[in-house]
């Protein structure tokens, strides 16, 4: 008798091979290309440097199992269309800023960078041992998505200004490219707010089509070449104190692969993200040296200006507590940021400040 006569004729052998159908999905075999549509123009310091690290290691990790194939922004979709565009299924992957993508739900802002929010170590605390990842699938799910944070430039710059800031009603009128609920806080202020790809900006704040931009930090912003326009620099910001990168697969696609690779790609997102905060944490220090050797001109805003963001901020956030997950999200973050900032505050903190001290 041969197995599958086998099968058929034993009551217990029946039920096993139904137990088997049933407990199996059906995974796509052989090896595989995945298309990734980006944020970034080519070549764009450290954030298409993070996506092609991932890629890459997807692609190494599963032995060529898994390739991916990366697209810039406008070599498919725009910038600001790989959401819709893997959503949809016209890609597979994206990489990405979420918080581009507030639009499509507020709660996005919070797995880049929230105004006064997390820090790079605060916001891993929360993601891989609060309830971060979860949340981040939560709300993946409602667009079709599997994401994870691939990426962090750490704390950004507070900009690049034609003229310095002296007050908060420096802002009123000013043309300032800014994304994501930061830029709407910002617009509180009387700013005109701008949502610009990082490729486009140089020729923006060039042109006098904005009076000023934040971009990422003196490494990325020295490779974009904005001290050739002006020499007013804000090196600390409300915005943006530890942003978070995003590698987002559709999720049919990804529900479509093996355990392994599904592992795969997860794994390689978590390094990338400590890859590539360290590629911009080793690189700022030495290009802010170049900065003000070059005649830059480094600045803090003033305690009125930050007071006045801080508003703008809480009354930024506090408009979109009526949506129930966006509410779940923040109320998350801002209690694990307590529980983690009373820790690093006593220890690290007080440690940076003896060592400035004592080592001067």
């Amino acid at each position: 008798m041969d197995r599958r006569s086998f099968l058929k004729t034993s009551a217990l052998g029946g039920t096993a091979a139904a137990a088997t159908t049933l407990a199996a999905p059906a995974y796509a075999t052989g090896k595989r290309t995945l298309t990734m549509v980006t944020s970034w123009g080519r070549g764009l310091a450290g954030v298409f440097d993070a996506a092609q690290h991932v890629a890459d290691s997807i692609t190494t990790m599963s032995e060529g199992d898994l390739t991916v194939e990366i697209k810039a922004a406008g070599e498919l979709v725009g910038a600001f269309e790989v959401f819709d565009a893997v959503s949809s299924g016209q890609a597979d992957m994206y990489h990405a800023a979420d918080y581009y993508f507030t639009g499509q739900h507020p709660g996005y802002q919070y797995f880049t960078a929230a105004p006064f929010g997390m820090t790079p170590q605060e916001l891993v605390n929360w993601y891989y041992h609060g309830e971060g990842m979860g949340l981040h699938d939560e709300l993946g799910q409602i667009f079709g998505l599997k994401s994870f944070i691939a990426g962090n430039t750490g704390p950004q710059a507070g900009g690049w200004f034609h003229k310095e800031i002296n007050g908060p009603e420096d802002f009123n009128g000013l043309k300032f490219r800014m994304p994501g609920l930061g830029g709407k806080a910002l617009g509180k202020l009387g700013a005109s707010v701008q949502n610009i790809p990082g490729s486009e900006v140089y020729q923006a704040l060039s042109s006098g089509a904005i009076d000023g931009t934040e971009w990422i930090g003196p490494w990325a912003d020295e490779k974009a070449g904005f001290q050739e326009i002006t020499k007013t620099y804000y090196t600390s910001g409300f915005h943006e104190p530890g942003a978070a990168l995003t590698l987002a697969t559709n999720r049919d696609v990804f529900d479509s692969l093996s355990p392994a690779h599904q592992k795969i790609i997860e794994t390689a997102s978590g390094e990338c993200h400590q890859w590539n905060l360290a590629q911009f944490m080793n690189n700022n220090g030495a290009a802010l040296q170049r900065l003000q050797s070059g005649g830059v001109k480094t600045l803090e805003f003033p305690d009125s200006v930050w007071d006045a963001f801080g508003k703008a901020s809480k009354d930024t956030l506090d408009e979109f507590m009526d949506d129930e997950l966006f509410a779940k999200i923040r109320n998350s973050v801002e209690t694990s940021m307590k529980s983690s900032s009373s820790w690093l505050t006593k220890s690290e903190g007080a440690y940076r400040a003896q060592r400035d001290r004592v080592l001067g």
